[in-house]
């Protein structure tokens, strides 16, 4: 199974340095994301899913991350270790336990063009939430980060990705 795990660069470079990924949650094709994109394909699917890390990914951002740079990576796992967990999100999956680095397959992650919004998408977030001030203002904010693509790194780019070996 392929699963998303949403991270950051400090996250990915603790990642690298563990040699596992730990991360509850990842995201995925489940039969709740199949069942609410009827009419997508696989590629559809797992865009979906990774789009959904995406997002948990810049939730972990708002949590104080200064880098403002979105990470997912990219993992194939058994299937026994990932159960659906909906009542997160209809994507979501629980881990059974850190995820072994060998695992790892790729890395998303936004260009540092991308930082400004993803700065203010994160920093809205509690607002969007929680409906504060102008729910639609923020809301906006936070959906103007979807608007970036992450680019697809090979493991072997991590390094320089990160700024030299960590």
């Amino acid at each position: 199974m392929r699963v998303y795990l949403p991270s950051t660069r400090k996250g990915l470079r603790a990642a690298l340095e563990a040699g596992q990924v730990e991360a509850a949650v990842g995201y995925a094709v489940t039969p709740a994301l199949r069942e609410w994109y009827v009419e997508g394909d696989l590629e559809e699917l797992e865009y979906a899913a990774s789009t959904a890390a995406a997002r948990a990914s810049l939730r972990l951002l708002a949590g104080g991350d200064d880098d403002w740079r979105r990470v997912v990576l990219a993992a194939e796992l058994p299937d026994g270790d990932a159960r659906p967990a909906p009542e997160v999100h209809r994507a979501a999956v629980r881990l059974a336990g850190p995820v072994p680095w060998r695992v790892v397959e790729s890395a998303l992650v936004d260009d540092g063009s991308a930082a400004p919004d993803v700065r203010r998408g994160a920093e809205a977030l509690h607002a969007a939430d929680a409906g504060d001030g102008d729910p639609e203002d923020a809301a906006f904010l936070v959906d103007a980060v979807d608007d970036h693509e992450l680019g697809w790194y090979a493991l072997q780019e991590l390094d320089d990705l990160l700024g030299g070996p960590a």
